[in-house]
């Protein structure tokens, strides 16, 4: 069997343009830091090193898994789409030369360290890169979050983040960190900006004024 994410894990990618709370659990990821605006060229790079990785990854797996006589269940997968953890500097206004990020692609269950590792040695030797060695991979746990698919430019998710918010205060919730996510369900480069899918998330836990008073 292949594991395919948009058939599989429905409740962690198929969120809707209304806002929705959401629990996410523990997941691994290959991730990479990164400061400054998103429309440069340093940052395409960065997107350039991690998927190259992550298709290393597929590819070591999948060798692995059909390799001899036994087959295993899973033995392939499709790469999952690109995120960001996105932090802003400043309070009020939105400064891209001043953004601070984490680029991630999250990675199956059954892909252990020494998987990731092995594939990014093979990466490394195909073709000459320094990115290459600010690549890590961790884990990360969001748990509570309130999550909205905002579909258009990415100029524009103000307006998403703003019916995040009604919907936080609606329910007695607020904010738990300065970050926010973003998964990528379809890519700049080949749709137009009015069609971009990408679903916007942020922690939340129960607001004490509100508890109090429950």
């Amino acid at each position: 069997m292949k594991h395919e994410w948009k058939k599989h894990e429905k409740n962690l990618y198929g969120a809707k343009p209304i806002p929705a709370l959401i629990t996410v659990p523990r997941q691994s990821y290959i991730m990479i830091d990164g400061k400054g605006n998103p429309n440069h060229e340093d940052f395409s790079n960065r997107v350039a090193a991690l998927y190259s990785l992550a298709y290393a990854i597929k590819m070591g797996y999948k060798a692995a898994a059909t390799k001899g006589d036994t087959i295993l269940d899973i033995h392939d997968f499709a790469v999952y789409p690109l995120e960001g953890v996105w932090q802003q500097k400043q309070n009020d206004e939105l400064v891209k030369e001043e953004l601070e990020y984490t680029l991630m692609i999250r990675q199956p269950d059954f892909i252990t360290e020494s998987m990731v590792y092995a594939a990014l040695e093979i990466v490394k030797k195909k073709k000459t890169n320094p990115l290459y060695e600010n690549i890590r991979f961790d884990t990360i746990q969001d748990g509570k979050c309130i999550e909205i698919l905002h579909i258009g430019a990415f100029d524009d998710e103000p307006a998403s983040f703003e019916k995040m918010m009604q919907f936080a205060e609606e329910n007695g919730l607020k904010r738990d960190k300065r970050c926010h996510r973003e998964i990528y369900l379809n890519s700049a480069n080949r749709v137009e900006k009015s069609k971009l899918k990408t679903i916007l998330r942020f922690s939340v836990k129960q607001h004490e004024t509100y508890s109090t008073k429950s």
